[in-house]
């Protein structure tokens, strides 16, 4: 029977996306095929990162007793684990909403293709300041559906200037929501707010990692 690499399971809120601020239970995996600059979880992607070892029915069990509905995958990079899509059906059903962070860099076919209610995707774009831009796989965007959502993490004005083109180019504010929020400590909400009004972007949502300012911003398990 596969076991999963864990890095750890918690619960706590969701700090981004759709349900930002509701209860979440996390299952955050080991390992990442990229190095983004401002990587906040560096530590479960080195090589020897430490995890624990659970099969899918272990950490089923593990979200039924928290009693908690939203389920999120995170990493590291969930959709480069081996037999995720297996674990990725089983959280699926009994009235759970179970959402995939995924880095913009993996394949997401499979997770579309699941039957019945899959999988929220909350799908990165890296931008320039994260220095993984040229590993983005923009096929992934004409999957999306209402549920997912395409986040950009932006550090500068170039950044911006940047995630702009982007939802322009494959009209991702039709597609699904959109978010844009600052690397932490490096850009200004407030310069994010005056770049949506200078371009008129309706449809997209400014957002703020709450986790960072409700616990310390290196804490782990929140």
């Amino acid at each position: 029977m596969h076991k999963y690499k864990i890095a750890e399971i918690f619960e706590s809120i969701n700090g981004e996306g759709t349900l930002a601020g509701q209860l979440a239970f996390f299952i955050r995996f080991t390992g990442c095929n990229l190095n983004c600059s401002y990587c906040d979880t560096k530590w479960a992607n080195v090589p020897d990162a430490k995890y624990t070892e659970m099969t899918a029915d272990e950490i089923l069990s593990e979200v039924k007793k928290s009693g908690i509905k939203n389920v999120t995958v995170t990493g590291g990079e969930p959709l480069i684990q081996q037999e995720i899509i297996p674990l990725l059906e089983m959280l699926c059903g009994d009235g759970r909403y179970v959402e995939i962070e995924t880095n913009g860099s993996a394949d997401v076919s499979d997770v579309v293709k699941i039957k019945g209610e899959r999988p929220a995707l909350t799908m990165d774009y890296k931008l320039p300041a994260s220095g993984m831009e040229s590993h983005m796989r923009t096929e992934n965007f004409a999957l999306l559906e209402k549920k997912d959502t395409v986040k950009f993490v932006a550090g500068s004005r170039a950044d911006l200037e940047r995630a702009l083109e982007i939802i322009r180019e494959f009209r991702l504010t039709e597609r699904c929501s959109v978010y844009i929020s600052p690397v932490f400590g490096e850009i200004e909400p407030a310069e994010i707010v005056d770049f949506m009004l200078e371009n008129k972007l309706n449809g997209v949502n400014v957002q703020l990692q709450m986790h960072k300012f409700i616990w310390d911003p290196n804490m782990r398990g929140v």
